[in-house]
């Protein structure tokens, strides 16, 4: 067990280059809607730079260093297999789940933006960016507290989070709105 941390340390590795997939695609995603917005030559021409953006994003860092995280989670979990049993961790596992479905879903979104068929606006994939944010908070306040107790108030911080990431959205547009080239 002496190369466990190492194994931890790998994990921790993964994670930190998967959220960062996870921040900055809808994000691409975002600015793919906007250019499909445009008119020609403006269009053709961002599309094809941030298709080609987001599948390198996509399949050299977002997709490896989710499948990376999971092996050696999972090789964690088959070394010291009473984490399973305690309840923070069986909470963190459920986020884990959730956070495999984020993934999921922006693989949908790439597939139809990478077919130019463009099924959401931008004011979702602002709101839709925050996802990653809010399970990170969830599952690192989860890992470092671990007892009921702390969770709640996590959890209460979480919802606060929440409500501030939808705020600043709606700030954020206003400026926009005001002006367009901010």
């Amino acid at each position: 067990m002496e190369y466990y941390l190492y194994i931890k340390a790998l994990h921790v590795i993964f994670i930190i280059t998967w959220f960062a997939g996870l921040f900055y695609i809808p994000r691409l995603f975002m600015y793919h809607i906007e250019a499909s917005e445009k008119s020609s030559p403006e269009k053709e021409i961002l599309s094809k730079q941030l298709k080609s953006m987001t599948k390198r994003l996509w399949y050299i860092i977002t997709w490896p260093s989710m499948i990376l995280a999971s092996v050696f989670a999972f090789w964690m979990l088959y070394l010291n297999s009473g984490l399973f049993y305690a309840p923070w961790m069986q909470i963190k596992l459920g986020f884990v789940l959730v956070l495999y479905i984020y993934h999921f879903k922006n693989h949908q979104i790439f597939k139809q933006l990478q077919s130019d068929v463009v099924k959401y606006s931008t004011k979702f994939m602002r709101i839709w960016n925050e996802g990653a944010t809010l399970i990170l908070f969830a599952v690192i306040f989860l890992v470092i507290l671990k007892d009921a107790k702390n969770w709640i108030y996590g959890l209460v911080g979480l919802v606060l989070l929440a409500i501030l990431l939808m705020m600043g959205i709606k700030l954020y547009k206003r400026i926009r709105d005001k002006n367009p080239n901010a």
